[in-house]
């Protein structure tokens, strides 16, 4: 228990850091970019360090198999995929951040 109280406060005297830090993460993280894909790349999802849905692209293959329930399942697949690789990346850059300060991993700092 003391242990975290000491954590604790010596991030409080580091809070100017801290937030510069936390800053400078939240920029790198909307710019970083991952993509996930279904279907054989007939689905294409890039989504971006925020979680936000950039891009969509479907093939020709999509739209000539006139299948609108496998469209919508590659579709939640494919952006799934994506977003399970940006929210990787999240957690081992707010580790990164988190350990630079001397805390525990998973202790991580969120994106905004």
């Amino acid at each position: 228990m003391f242990e975290k109280l000491g954590q604790w406060a010596g991030l409080l005297q580091q809070l100017p850091r801290v937030r510069a830090e936390v800053e400078q993460l939240r920029e790198r993280l909307a710019q970083h970019i991952a993509e996930g894909d279904a279907g054989g790349g007939m689905v294409k999802v890039r989504v971006n360090g925020k979680f936000e849905v950039l891009r969509i692209s479907l093939s020709d293959e999509a739209f000539r198999a006139g299948d609108r329930e496998m469209l919508e399942d590659l579709i939640r697949a494919a952006t799934n995929q994506a977003l399970k690789r940006v929210g990787e990346h999240v957690a081992a850059e707010t580790s990164k951040v988190a350990s630079s300060f001397g805390l525990p991993s998973g202790f991580g700092f969120g994106p905004g």
